[in-house]
């Protein structure tokens, strides 16, 4: 839950290409992460699947000068404008890019593939018109930072409360693995990003770590009915307010450009 998702490095990486900080090769390398390979469909111009090399060189030239995130979940358009069609594929996949200086989306579909044994994922990023208008429900990055900061206390009282999955062999587990993808993670947003963006998102996750030790550790101390009821609804808003805040800390670079910061 609310692990790095792929819109959010091909926007980080693709942000920082787009700019000139990075090469096209290092942007790549890093979007495409553990994946084997990337493709995008449907692009203005080309009449089949391209690479991203290609792909975002395309991008730039119909006009594209930057990528935002959008992270929708059912009944939470987040980062979304339309049309209708764009959003219920976004909500599909829960990540869509949106871009920013021409209205095309990418919204990625993930396949397997290769014999048992040597299984590999392949990721299309199809290509569909959008709406130009304000994404839904976006916060600034001041705003996020103070929402995740509540809620992480109210919720961690709650589940205190509850005796929820605080302690034991599997939440120290996913601690540990929380820390290793952090090391490994630490240039996510890369190179361009303000470092109150990455402040954001380092919450954001950490706040996620959270929300998965409570689902998967079992029931904990919550054994009535109403007490998992009531961790579900501690839950629910802050895992809203962590995606929020994920969203606001890809945008920044954005956000940044369009207020003349950059």
């Amino acid at each position: 839950m609310l692990s790095e998702p792929r819109s959010g490095r091909l926007a980080a990486w693709g942000n920082a290409l787009l700019a000139g900080l990075v090469s096209p090769d290092d942007a790549v390398l890093t979007i495409v992460g553990e994946d084997a390979v990337h493709r995008v469909e449907g692009l203005p111009g080309e009449s089949g699947p391209v690479g991203l090399t290609l792909a975002l060189g395309r991008l730039r030239a119909l006009g594209v000068t930057g990528l935002r995130v959008a992270l929708p979940a059912p009944g939470h358009p987040l980062g979304l404008s339309g049309p209708p069609d764009f959003n219920a594929r976004a909500l599909d996949a829960e990540e869509a890019v949106v871009c920013h200086g021409a209205a095309l989306g990418l919204v990625p579909e993930v396949y397997e593939a290769g014999p048992d044994g040597d299984v590999h994922v392949e990721v299309v990023w199809h290509c569909l018109a959008v709406r130009e208008a304000p994404p839904a429900d976006v916060p600034s990055l001041g705003e996020a930072e103070r929402e995740l900061a509540e809620a992480l206390r109210e919720a961690t009282e709650v589940l205190s409360r509850l005796d929820v999955a605080g302690s034991g062999p599997v939440a120290e587990a996913a601690v540990d693995a929380y820390r290793a993808r952090a090391e490994r993670g630490r240039e996510v947003l890369a190179p361009g990003y303000p470092p109150r963006a990455v402040r954001v998102l380092e919450l954001a996750q950490r706040v996620g770590l959270l929300i998965s030790v409570a689902y998967e550790n079992g029931h904990g101390g919550a054994v009535s009915a109403s007490e998992i009821s009531a961790r579900a609804l501690a839950l629910r808003p802050v895992e809203r307010t962590a995606r929020r805040a994920q969203v606001a800390a890809y945008n920044a670079f954005v956000e940044e450009r369009e207020r003349g910061v950059r």
